[in-house]
């Protein structure tokens, strides 16, 4: 099912930045458009400080690429645009040619749900540079956010220790669009559900919520609106308890569970929104417990996020069911993922690929040469946890005696035993532009994210000083690489 027909009209081919077009006609207009490059997405640094991120957004870009289309409206929109000369931007054989453009890349990612590291490709574009370059705006929109939701939802379950996490962010994400995305990485993250029935329908996410203080309030009493709601909604009752006295809304909140056993039906919790919620919750536990109710959820909001999950356990709190919205759907702490779209390789049809580096004066910015792949090695002793990674040229894969070398410290260096076994982690996913990649259900995503995440060593997935998981480049990698980089600043002039 292509979702994002769903949501948006057919094309999406617009949604870039000016330059990326500018550059495209340029590619044309000097006749190289078809000449074969190689470009990768990654980010520099992981995001909350994080020891691992969570790569997402693999089945958008799919679509996207599927249905990728410059149609009549589109280039009639670029005819109209104009140069500072009042001229036409764009000649219109260029036009022409978008009109009658077919995606022919390959394109090789990482699954989603496996967890990545600064440095590491998520996504290996080649093909004609003109077709490689036009997507970049897309692809960075969709993984840059997505991963970034993932890994936020990831580390607020981690903290949950396993209680279900309600995604509730949809009213302060950012449009429409975030909130649907967002319902979407929070899930694969390891939320249990959301509150955004859009999202529920158009992913299939399970939807979860009850009733606002607003319901509470247009009754004379708290009773008389949990009384009137369980009338209403008998198979859906969790009681929202603090508009007014929240210990005395867990009493009125007994005394209707009381009815609603009468009737067959189940009390199934109250949820807590304000207030100390760590003495709430073992209060509310306390009054349920009495009253009869030990099977009675506690559910809490109010602005969680996985420091506060974290310390409201250490305090005792007896909440089971975590609801989580601004600061998971806009990922409070750090809005944005600066992930980026390099070009690292270029040749002519039938030749030889030919490296390209960007140099800088920050080390973090100087980009990796090559056709990039990433080798995860297991540990010898417990095959099922993850212990390094090797970014390498897959025109010159790594000996049995790997040694990688930190992207951005020459003196940190690792050598791999060898015999560890290992997965290379991006997989084909276009051919000559053709779709070779079964995309996986949600559901399954999800699960392998999960699965995934507990192959990282406890110490990866501390949120305060992280162990360092070790990621490098490959050591003729990284000698090409120096060497490159040497080779640019030997010609640079100091005036």
């Amino acid at each position: 099912m292509n979702t994002l027909r769903q949501i948006y009209r057919p094309s999406l081919a617009l949604l870039t930045d000016l330059y990326q077009l500018t550059m495209a006609y340029g590619y044309w207009k000097s006749g190289i458009a078809e000449k074969e490059a190689v470009f990768h997405l990654y980010f520099r640094k992981a995001p909350f400080n994080s020891g691992f991120t969570l790569a997402c957004g693999l089945d958008y870009v799919v679509q996207f690429l599927q249905d990728l289309r410059f149609d009549a409206p589109a280039c009639e929109y670029l005819a109209s645009l104009t140069g500072e000369d009042g001229a036409p931007l764009f000649e219109r054989g260029f036009l022409d040619h978008l009109a009658r453009l077919e995606f022919s890349c390959d394109v090789d990612a990482v699954p989603e749900g496996t967890p990545v590291f600064p440095y590491e490709p998520l996504i290996r574009v080649s093909g004609p540079v003109l077709q490689a370059q036009i997507i970049e705006t897309l692809l960075l929109t969709i993984i840059n956010y997505q991963t970034l939701i993932a890994t936020k939802s990831a580390r607020i379950c981690m903290a949950a220790r396993g209680e279900p996490v309600l995604e509730f962010g949809a009213r302060r994400a950012q449009g429409i669009d975030g909130a649907l995305t967002a319902s979407r990485a929070a899930y694969v993250g390891g939320c249990a559900a959301t509150s955004n029935v859009l999202a529920g329908q158009i992913f299939g996410i399970p939807v979860r919520g009850t009733h606002a203080h607003s319901w509470v309030m247009m009754f004379d009493s708290e009773l008389e609106a949990f009384q009137t709601y369980a009338e209403a909604m008998p198979n859906n009752c969790v009681f929202l308890v603090d508009t007014y006295d929240t210990l005395d809304g867990v009493r009125h909140a007994v005394e209707v569970g009381n009815w609603l056993r009468e009737r067959g039906h189940k009390l199934q919790g109250i949820r807590l929104d304000s207030g100390d919620l760590a003495w709430l919750s073992i209060e509310a536990r306390r009054i349920l417990d009495e009253g009869g109710f030990p099977e009675a959820t506690i559910v809490a909001s109010n602005d969680l996020d996985e420091y506060i999950i974290r310390s409201l356990k250490e305090q005792g709190a007896k909440i089971n069911v975590w609801g989580v919205g601004t600061r998971l759907a806009t990922a409070y702490d750090q809005p944005a993922l600066g992930g980026v779209y390099k070009l690292s390789a270029v040749r002519e049809a039938g030749g030889a690929w030919q490296p390209r580096i960007k140099v800088s004066e920050q080390t973090v910015k100087i980009s990796n040469p090559g056709i990039l792949q990433v080798r995860r090695f297991r540990n010898l002793s417990n095959a099922d946890e993850f212990f390094a990674d090797a970014i390498f040229d897959s025109e010159n894969p790594p000996s049995a005696n790997c040694t990688i070398i930190d992207a951005a410290d020459a003196m940190l260096r690792w050598n791999i035993n060898p015999q560890a076994k290992w997965d290379d982690l991006l997989v084909p996913i276009f051919r000559a532009g053709k779709c070779v990649y079964q995309s996986p259900s949600l559901a399954e995503i999800r699960s392998f994210a999960g699965e995934q995440v507990t192959r990282l060593a406890a110490g990866t997935k501390r949120f305060e000083n992280p162990h360092r998981y070790p990621v490098g480049l490959e050591e003729s990698l990284h000698a090409r690489k120096a060497a490159m980089v040497l080779a640019v600043r030997t010609n640079a002039t100091v005036n």
